[in-house]
């Protein structure tokens, strides 16, 4: 009676890659990147064994393919963003809202922690982990000057590390007095945006 069912996965090779992906994301956001083998994904995917090497040509190749699901789901987060942000200087609230979303969440919490930590020791890696980076310091440099927007990422970079360290976000009134304080400081670029209530 299971014969059919198996047949047909391995009639669509998409399906099977799909699975496999779908099980090294999971192993991923669970024990880190570094804890991926053909055999544990295979067993996570219910899968035989062959299965990983037919449809991928390394274990790198699974890892990075399944960061790159990871990254993609995160502009999810960053398209809400998108459109807080014109308003993030006198109404930072909501964005500090999304922040503290994401970091509340496990699994997006956990996928960028291995991609950050993945990609300090691939440097091939470093161009997709900083994607979510580069995007949002450009999208916030329009409103607050670009070294402001540079030193809010990259404490919200520590943040999610901290996140990670004690299982819990930094609350909301600590993310939101620091986010404001970084966008009222001085900024050596004269032709930066001067966010003055920011500091109100």
């Amino acid at each position: 009676m299971t014969a059919e069912p198996h047949a047909a996965r391995r009639r669509d090779p998409e399906a099977r890659r799909r699975e496999i992906l779908a099980a090294a994301t999971q192993l991923i956001v669970e024990n880190g990147a570094a804890s991926l083998t053909h055999r544990a994904v295979a067993a996570r995917a219910n899968v035989p064994l062959g299965s990983t090497t037919q449809h991928f040509s390394s274990i790198d190749d699974i890892r990075d393919a399944a960061l790159q699901v990871l990254a993609d789901e995160t502009d999810v987060a960053l398209a809400r963003m998108a459109t807080l942000i014109d308003d993030v200087v006198a109404h930072p609230e909501p964005f500090v809202d999304v922040l503290i979303e994401f970091l509340a969440d496990e699994r997006t919490l956990k996928a960028d922690i291995a991609l950050m930590t993945t990609a300090t020791v691939d440097p091939h890696l470093r161009a997709l982990a900083l994607r979510w980076n580069d995007r949002l310091i450009e999208m916030l440099a329009r409103q607050i000057g670009h070294e402001r927007a540079t030193a809010i990422v990259t404490y919200y970079d520590g943040v999610t590390i901290h996140a990670g360290l004690n299982e819990a976000p930094l609350d909301h009134g600590t993310l939101l007095r620091t986010i404001k304080a970084l966008m009222a400081m001085p900024d050596p670029d004269p032709s930066s945006p001067t966010p003055r209530t920011a500091a109100a």
